[in-house]
């Protein structure tokens, strides 16, 4: 059996199949999709450029929202940004969060064994790890968790509160989760915790770094999290989303893409696109 298939956790009462499969055991069962691509380079200011290709590789979907903050210059941008879907496997940095706070309010450190479904959650996107810190820290967590990090939009799911793939979130606010897991000014959690998981964002294995980690390079440091589900009980659609920051070769910026679309290897594409087109034009110049 695929190792990542065996990973798989199936969350039986929301009928959802979410983000810890592996990606090669998926892309394995379909051709890549093509996604549009604008023809010709955008021209003009930066956030011009931007919409230019996204207006493109969007294809005028509703169900698509992207968020930028460059870190160089403070400057954000945001296309649909405040677009709202499920989270799926993006909520595990969260959900580590919540385990670290967890321990600090009892004042112990994790467990050996929940340092090592934190790793896994994020690392290899470890279903059944993260639902072990879901389950230990408590669900309703989540929302003063979000709360006190400011995202205002983030929310646990009114009908499915105790499942952590169905949260519910913003290219916004993840961006702004991105920038306090990076810097560490939140009084949400401590600088310790914020450096624990974005390190472990760090090293997501190869096949898991689609979407804000491309294009790939040897002089761009990419911290990430990126997460796919199948909404089988509800619109049988696949949320799919990247979020991460992305440091080298003159660029320094974080970004959110989020998407709703018929298939997985379409999200994985659509949100490579967008990776590819930010890193591009914030090659050339600051929002």
């Amino acid at each position: 059996m695929d190792a990542g298939i065996s990973r798989r956790s199936l969350l039986t009462t929301a009928a959802v199949f979410a983000g810890g499969l592996a990606v090669t055991g998926l892309a394995a069962c379909s051709t890549s999709p093509t996604i549009p691509q604008p023809s010709v380079a955008p021209t003009g200011a930066i956030k011009d450029q931007l919409d230019q290709a996204l207006k493109i590789i969007s294809a005028g979907s509703d169900k698509f929202g992207v968020f930028i903050e460059d870190v160089r210059s403070g400057g954000t941008y945001s296309f649909n940004g405040g677009y709202a879907s499920q989270s799926a496997s993006m909520a595990k940095p969260m959900i580590v969060a919540m385990a670290l706070r967890k321990a600090a309010a009892e004042g112990v450190e994790l467990s050996p064994e929940n340092l090592e479904h934190a790793r896994k959650a994020i690392t290899n996107s470890d279903n059944d790890a993260a639902t072990a810190l879901w389950t230990y820290a408590g669900y309703p967590t989540y929302q003063s968790l979000a709360d006190a990090l400011g995202l205002t939009h983030t929310r646990l799911d009114s009908a499915k509160a105790d499942q952590w793939s169905w949260t519910w979130t913003t290219p916004g606010d993840q961006v702004k989760l991105v920038k306090a897991l990076a810097t560490g000014e939140t009084k949400a959690l401590t600088k310790a915790q914020c450096s624990f998981i974005y390190d472990l964002m760090g090293q997501v294995q190869d096949d898991q770094t689609w979407g804000v980690g491309q294009p790939k390079s040897a002089g761009v440091q990419v911290h990430l999290k990126n997460g796919w589900v199948q909404f089988k009980s509800t619109d049988n659609l696949w949320a799919v989303n990247s979020m991460g920051s992305v440091t080298g070769e003159g660029r320094d910026y974080r970004l959110c893409v989020m998407t709703r679309v018929p298939d997985f290897a379409t999200g994985r594409e659509l949100t490579s696109a967008v990776g590819k087109w930010a890193f591009s034009i914030l090659g050339s110049g600051k929002l």
